[in-house]
């Protein structure tokens, strides 16, 4: 099986990238989200990878990184996931946005993914709730170096008050959560302070 390739970008396509590595071209389809971010033409770039394999035809799929190759992988396990909507899925949302979706259960987050309806978000939320691990949903580049410290932000009462503050104002519990993780020492502030500074994120 194969890992990682490699290679030059020779062509940009619009669901993904052609990949020369020792005069071979290797076609790998990848999310919108990676592509915004893949570089340009001739540029050389690596992709950890994934041969999907039927009866009629191999692809291979990639991302730059294991852990957005793994969450590809575990949408494939979901039921009624296919390559297709699994990309569709990582166009939208980033890995720790789809995990923070999944631990809200959010499935209008989810549902922003082309050809994903309520009951496949549902599906996705039900069968990966307990797959997706804490640090996927918090991790040092959003700004924290602690996860001690994220727990103690999520389980504080002041964060809580103002989670359900902002859903009730008709943001999800998704936004919610994702605004407030983004502002330093929100466990130490006060309901209103903190809620302030929330909506500010919103805009």
């Amino acid at each position: 099986m194969i890992g990682y390739i490699k290679g030059t970008i020779e062509g940009i396509m619009q669901d993904g990238i052609l990949l020369e590595n020792n005069g071979i071209g290797y076609r790998i389809l990848t999310s919108g989200m990676v592509l915004d971010r893949i570089g340009n033409m001739h540029q050389d770039t690596m992709l950890f990878t994934y041969l999907h394999v039927r009866e009629d035809e191999m692809t291979l799929f990639g991302f730059p990184t294991t852990e957005e190759l793994d969450t590809f992988k575990l949408l494939l396990g979901v039921n009624g996931i296919g390559p297709k909507a699994a990309l569709s899925i990582l166009s939208v949302l980033t890995v720790r946005d789809l995990s923070l979706a999944i631990m809200a259960g959010d499935v209008k987050a989810i549902t922003k993914a082309n050809g994903i309806g309520a009951k496949g978000a549902n599906r996705v939320i039900m069968e990966l709730k307990d797959k997706m691990s804490f640090d996927d949903m918090f991790g040092m580049e959003d700004g924290y170096n602690d996860t001690s410290e994220i727990r103690a932000v999520h389980n504080s009462n002041n964060v809580e008050d103002t989670v359900l503050a902002l859903v009730s104002l008709g943001y999800s519990e998704f936004e919610a959560v994702k605004a407030i993780k983004q502002i330093p020492d929100a466990d130490r502030m006060e309901s209103e302070e903190l809620l302030k500074a929330a909506l500010k994120k919103m805009f």
